[in-house]
């Protein structure tokens, strides 16, 4: 990932609702959950909600799959473990143990973590 598009996905998240939506599609994982479900969990009415996940969609952290009428959002699981290494890539020089970040957190996506 580079600075670029971590901003962008930063810029996302940096916005309570969106947030709360990011996490909630966190926690439901790969079964993602309908537009109406995040709605109602969060108490958002549909423009709003709807500008929200456009937004989060824009900055490719979460995907939207027409089903019907209704449209299933799920976390981009790669792009939010890109930004996470992105964020910890170089913390401590290397050590993870030095700063508490847990060692799977300071591998970038696809690398592993010195031992």
């Amino acid at each position: 990932m580079n600075s670029d598009a971590a901003v962008k996905a930063l810029a996302a998240l940096a916005q309570p609702s969106r947030l709360a939506i990011f996490r909630l599609l966190v926690r439901a994982g790969r079964t993602g959950l309908y537009a109406g479900q995040i709605g109602e969990a969060l108490g958002l009415p549909p423009a709003t909600l709807s500008f929200h996940l456009k937004e989060l969609s824009h900055a490719g952290l979460i995907a939207g799959q027409q089903e019907g009428r209704n449209v299933l959002y799920q976390v981009q699981f790669p792009q939010m473990n890109d930004l996470i290494g992105f964020l910890v890539e170089h913390c401590c020089e290397g050590d993870a143990q030095g700063c508490d970040v847990p060692t799977s957190a300071c591998a970038p996506a696809g690398r592993k973590a010195r031992a």
